[in-house]
């Protein structure tokens, strides 16, 4: 089933001819998240054409002079094609930085190609140098490299916390103290379960954005203005399969602490036998809608807390959606809902192996 949809995302997806993959729902832009979804991919599924094609491609457009990712590339204004700069496009976005060098390091143990090791090494220790902060001595994961130099609160987003790659990095990186980032990941995303944040209340989601002060370690809500919420919703989702991939691979016991205060998620699913799209961070209900990601990425909370819903969500909202017949999706998937229904059945049926051991 995996194989026959990761076949399918590549034909609906990703340009052979070029190695870029597409978000066709956005204009055909292409984003170094989306390079980092199809390198995983490729790598799990053992597939060594389609990761290389979509390296070369990533090195060759997407990567700045520090060896990070610019985010956002696609057709301008006057019809040319590159990185969309007047977007904001050449900044970069820490969770793409951190998979694509995760990925590469994967794909140097399946593959025994030491140049993928390298190019990994270099991509880490500028993600350390640019996108890693120090707040009262400790440090985190920012966003964005912008956020290094800012006098303002960093803009801090708890999905892109990623724990099981910096163990990893710890391992390739030793003049930084990456145990010390998994630490305040882990940190930081349960002082943003228990603050109210810009609600009256916190029901122990977490939030897609929050503000960290660089001085005083304080958290806070976006300006609504900025259009960053605090919803539990397309950002925020992730941050439940994070978790339990780190609690699969390497049993921290923090990880399963975690996602328990979350048991929002199983009151939801006892009372309405759904999840919705976007939660706000009182629990109120912002988007009834239910994407296959909203199951994608939960899946990852069940199978951790609560094994026997794991297993109902895992065969109605996402085996359901899988057609044997044709061996793809029963319906049309957009690009964010392939990869997240994919990687949370990866990771319920245990088929994401830790390939750097």
């Amino acid at each position: 089933m995996l194989s026959g949809l990761w076949n399918s995302y590549k034909q609906e997806y990703w340009e052979s001819s070029t190695g870029r993959t597409l978000d066709k729902q956005s204009n055909n832009i292409t984003t170094s998240e989306g390079q980092s979804y199809t390198m995983l991919r490729a790598v799990w599924q053992s597939d060594k054409a389609t990761f290389d094609a979509t390296w070369d491609w990533t090195k060759g457009h997407l990567q700045r002079q520090d060896s990070l990712f610019a985010w956002k590339w696609g057709q301008k204004a006057d019809g040319s094609y590159g990185v969309l700069t007047d977007q904001g496009g050449n900044n970069t976005a820490s969770d793409a930085d951190s998979d694509i060098a995760f990925a590469l390091t994967m794909a140097a143990n399946r593959w025994q190609d030491a140049t993928y090791l390298q190019a990994a090494k270099q991509i880490i220790s500028q993600i350390w140098q640019q996108e890693v902060i120090s707040v009262a001595g400790t440090p985190y994961l920012a966003s964005n490299n912008l956020e290094k130099d800012s006098s303002q609160d960093a803009v801090m987003n708890l999905s892109y916390m990623a724990p099981y790659t910096y163990r990893i990095f710890a391992k390739l990186d030793t003049s930084h103290n990456w145990s010390a980032v998994v630490d305040s990941a882990y940190s930081l995303m349960n002082r943003a379960l228990d603050d109210k944040l810009d609600t009256a209340t916190s029901v122990g989601l977490p939030p897609d954005w929050l503000l960290l002060n660089k001085q005083t370690g304080a958290i806070r809500a976006p300006e609504r203005s900025t259009n960053l919420t605090t919803n539990y919703g397309y950002d925020a989702n992730r941050t439940t399969w994070r978790l339990a991939l780190d609690y699969a691979w390497n049993k921290d016991p923090r990880a399963k602490t975690t996602l328990q205060r979350m048991s929002f998620l199983s009151t939801q699913w006892q009372q309405t036998g759904k999840l919705a799209a976007i939660y706000g961070h009182d629990g109120t209900i912002k988007s009834g809608d239910e994407p296959p990601e909203a199951y994608g990425t939960a899946i990852g909370y069940f199978k951790v807390v609560d094994p026997h819903a794991a297993a109902t969500i895992y065969q109605t909202k996402l085996v359901s959606l899988y057609d044997a017949d044709s061996n793809t999706w029963s319906q049309p998937m957009s690009y964010y809902s392939d990869n997240w229904a994919w990687f949370g059945m990866a990771l319920y049926t245990d088929q994401l192996d830790n390939l750097t051991t």
